[in-house]
């Protein structure tokens, strides 16, 4: 039976993830204002408007931000955290512990996201690739915001732009910490 209920918990957590992530880099696409007719945003915006577009009457956008995507995220972490208890007959969680574990979620969907996208980022840098690819302007788009900054403390050094294993490095300290602590704080609350 534990055996079913983990090939459960495995598909719970890839259907999440999938959804989870459509919100999310639309939300990373449309915070760097992305190119709105690069066939990788128009399908992240297709994708999503039938749900984000009476959501967005309600709660507007941020300062470039978009709150009802962040908000639906959130949302899906808490629902696959309910099902994820459910399955393991967790039944006596707390709501609360769930509410934090969903914020948890969130801020390590996102920090995993950031990982992948740097290294990819960083290895695109070694490859001459074609710049029609809708991938590198996107990506480059995304990325640029969070190097900038390990950029500046860290410039070239003899060619070599070390500043995403800075990024990379400083972005697994934020799972070490705050998601570590806000997983464990949602387990035992």
């Amino acid at each position: 039976m534990i055996y079913l209920a983990n090939a459960l918990a495995l598909l719970i957590e890839f259907a999440f993830g999938c959804v989870v992530a459509l919100f999310v880099f639309r939300l990373l696409a449309e915070a760097v204002r992305a190119d709105f007719y690069n066939p990788i945003c128009q399908f992240l915006y297709r994708a999503t408007n039938p749900i984000l577009t009476p959501i967005r009457r309600v709660i507007p956008t941020w300062r470039r931000i978009n709150l009802a995507a962040l908000l639906i995220a959130w949302i899906l972490e808490v629902v696959k955290n309910f099902l994820l208890r459910f399955v393991a007959g967790d039944f006596w969680a707390s709501n609360v512990g769930t509410l934090v574990l969903g914020v948890a979620d969130l801020l390590n969907f996102f920090a995993i996201v950031y990982l992948i996208m740097i290294f990819v980022w960083a290895l695109l840098s070694y490859v001459n690739l074609d710049a029609r690819n809708p991938l590198v302007p996107l990506l480059g788009r995304i990325v640029e915001p969070i190097l900038k900054p390990f950029r500046r403390v860290l410039p070239l050094i003899g060619g070599f732009d070390l500043s995403p294993v800075l990024a990379i490095l400083v972005i697994l300290l934020v799972q070490t910490v705050i998601v570590a602590w806000l997983m464990n704080t949602g387990h035992s609350i």
